[in-house]
């Protein structure tokens, strides 16, 4: 697609042609100059496409939204949207995340699994105090995502 034909499908009036638009243009080796269209929709009406633009700017390693996504992640009221910042997060793997990352281990379940697997692209002995705090978690699945990345409890 041209650069016009991306323009128009992310700014489509259709919010799920705006999600669709996103969900391909993470995909396709696609113009870093329209990076900033996608960082504008972080802030859509429609949380699906706040969602694919917080995937599409991991995928694409944009670190010019880390702090839109830290934001996303902390703030945000959908927690779909909370959870596609902190897989963005763990894709990005910028140092200045891991205070985000980890606070998000206070959130509900579905969250406190993705900030678990998104930790693993941390380092640090506060990062391995959270996962040691997960490790207890209520969640069985939070649990079950430290395993996952540590399966004998090692800190390796």
């Amino acid at each position: 697609m041209t650069d016009d034909e991306w323009t128009s499908a992310l700014t489509d009036s259709s919010s799920g042609a705006r999600r669709d638009a996103l969900e391909w243009f993470a995909r396709e080796e696609s113009d870093v100059r329209l990076l900033p269209l996608v960082r504008g929709l972080l802030a859509d009406s429609d949380a699906l496409v706040c969602e694919a633009a917080c995937f599409a700017l991991g995928e694409l390693g944009d670190g010019d939204a880390l702090d839109a996504l830290c934001d996303i992640a902390r703030r945000h009221e959908d927690p779909r949207c909370r959870e596609a910042a902190l897989g963005a997060l763990g894709a990005l793997g910028d140092p200045r995340a891991t205070e985000t990352v980890i606070a998000a281990l206070e959130d509900k379940p579905s969250v406190r699994r993705r900030a678990v697997v998104a930790l693993a692209a941390f380092e640090g002995p506060e990062v391995d105090a959270a996962l040691e705090r997960a490790r207890e978690d209520r969640d069985w699945q939070v649990r079950a995502a430290v395993d996952q990345l540590d399966p004998h409890g090692l800190g390796e």
